[in-house]
């Protein structure tokens, strides 16, 4: 096997973090530049032509480059072949970590620990004794462990469910969460400092909120758009059989908007949704489909024929959202939340304005 000379390395890292920062000034652009993300990402998955995962290791010419360019890397597959784990974009790191508003001496919780990339960079700037970083899965915080070993440091990492917090550590000054999240889980949220701030994936966005007291919280999304691995829950399949026992209904609403236009505003109306679409030989879109963890499904054809089934009506959703934001696709950071110990609201432009509560799993 061809192992990568560190001089090549440590010259990609630099150029790596260069091309990150474009131009802008971060505190973490350092970091980027000094931790090596091929030590947390030794082998990675990616789908060829056809659409079938082939493994990338240290001895691909293309290895070295692929770790240190702005795209996620896929870490891990299920025995379906479906990814359970990723090295998320750098990029997009980056903009977390800036929201974060991290400074010396802050005590930081992570939720989602996977490959343990984020946790080094973390604990490479505000020191691995002020890190707390949890994941469900042993397999993945073993590696970490032994990955962060590597790097010389040494951060708290845990394998636990990420949402319940870790209270002997308690309370922190920011919490950052890698792993996507219907609402924020209500144990981190006492387990904040007043002041505290708190930026996590909500839907396909990424919320930054400062906690003002107890179980209280308000911020904003990130203009950023995000898509993580969400956290592991049982759930039903789709009931796309049962969908042809229902009559069809007529819709105005293109089947393509809610994979563009509406992706956004969707992920917070029917939190933890799946999607996915049907073409034709010539690669168009037919079709799409919609369902939720409890079996709600909805099928919609590109000529306006909608079928649904299950506790939700799916499509009903579709159409509320599609009269709420009539034309053009709604920018991110005009999305904000609203927290308190009762309940937990998405809100456009003003918490007055249309709303949708967020529940927990």
């Amino acid at each position: 096997m061809t192992r990568h000379s560190d001089a090549t390395a440590g010259e990609l890292r630099a150029k790596f973090a260069g091309d990150l920062g474009q131009g802008r000034t971060s505190e973490w652009l350092a970091a980027f530049a000094s931790v090596p993300r091929e030590v947390f990402t030794p082998s990675f998955w990616q789908q060829d032509a056809e659409n079938q995962w082939r493994e990338v290791t240290v001895g691909n010419p293309a290895y070295l480059k692929t770790v240190y360019s702005n795209v996620a890397l896929t870490t891990q597959l299920d025995e379906r072949g479906i990814p359970t784990s990723s090295s998320s974009e750098p990029g997009l790191m980056l903009a977390m970590l800036d929201a974060l508003c991290a400074e010396a001496g802050h005590t930081v919780y992570e939720l989602g620990t996977g490959t343990g990339y984020n946790a080094a960079l973390l604990s490479w700037r505000l020191g691995d004794e002020n890190v707390v970083t949890v994941d469900v899965d042993p397999v993945l915080t073993h590696l970490a462990r032994m990955r962060l070993s590597r790097t010389q440091m040494h951060p708290t990492v845990l394998t636990a469910d990420g949402a319940e917090g870790h209270k002997n550590r308690a309370p922190y000054d920011r919490i950052i969460a890698t792993a996507g999240l219907r609402c924020l889980p209500p144990q981190l949220l006492d387990q904040a400092s007043d002041g505290a701030v708190i930026v996590a994936p909500i839907g396909f966005g990424v919320a930054q909120v400062t906690v003002s007291g107890r179980g209280e919280a308000g911020g904003q999304f990130l203009s950023t758009p995000a898509y993580f691995m969400p956290r592991r829950a049982p759930s039903k399949p789709p009931a796309f059989a049962e969908l042809e026992t229902q009559e069809a209904e007529r819709t105005e609403v293109p089947a393509e908007d809610v994979l563009d236009r509406l992706k956004f505003p969707l992920s917070l109306a029917l939190p933890g949704y799946n999607s996915c679409s049907w073409r034709d030989g010539e690669g168009r879109i037919t079709g799409v489909g919609l369902w939720t963890a409890d079996g709600s499904t909805a099928s919609v054809h590109v000529e306006g024929k909608v079928r649904q089934t299950g506790p939700q009506r799916l499509w009903d959703t579709v159409e509320e959202l599609a009269k709420t934001f009539p034309d053009g696709t709604p920018a991110r950071q005009e999305f904000g939340l609203t927290i308190t110990p009762e309940a937990q609201r998405a809100w456009y432009r003003d918490p007055d304005g249309p709303s949708w509560a967020l529940h927990p799993l």
